[in-house]
């Protein structure tokens, strides 16, 4: 006998509006996005947390919504790399992204930016890295702070070389 499968109706509140739902209790942040919001910037690479293809924000902090169940996030603020424009006008990350090329194929851009937003606003409140050689005060967001807290999302084109000086530009 297949299992019985369990049904729950939801709020998500995702870049500013709320979506009523109703969702298997199994269903995914990342896949109730995609598969039902029809939100298809965060991307589905690993489905493990280990690429950091699906970054969102939730509550302002990046999570990878692979690994969140949506029926726990209901009254959380989600923000996808498609809330994060303001009408026309990109978000700084978004324009520093395509001044610089920070990408080749772009499957990992939107959780890069997403993770970038979080990363940044984690350093303003004094959180320190790896490498931070000073825990006291706020750190300094130079290349090799950046590249730490941005080690959990892989670019498989290796457009490094270009994300970090796009995220430096809005990180100083």
């Amino acid at each position: 006998m297949p299992p019985a499968i369990h049904q729950a109706d939801v709020v998500l509140r995702v870049n500013g509006e709320d979506h009523a739902l109703s969702l298997d209790t199994r269903t995914t942040v990342l896949d109730a996005l995609r598969e039902q919001l029809g939100l298809t910037g965060s991307k589905k690479g690993c489905d493990h947390g280990q690429c950091g293809a699906c970054t969102v924000l939730v509550d302002g902090r990046r999570a990878n919504a692979c690994l969140l169940l949506a029926v726990a996030h209901e009254g959380a603020e989600i923000t996808t790399v498609e809330g994060l424009a303001d009408g026309d006008e990109l978000h700084g990350l978004q324009a520093a992204f395509v001044e610089h090329d920070a990408f080749q194929c772009g499957y990992c851009t939107p959780g890069q930016i997403c993770s970038a937003v979080g990363m940044i606003a984690e350093a303003k409140e004094g959180w320190p890295s790896a490498v931070t050689p000073d825990l006291a005060p706020t750190p300094v967001l130079d290349d090799d702070e950046i590249r730490e807290r941005m080690s959990g999302n892989l670019c498989r084109c290796g457009a490094y070389a270009n994300i970090v000086p796009a995220i430096a530009q809005v990180a100083r």
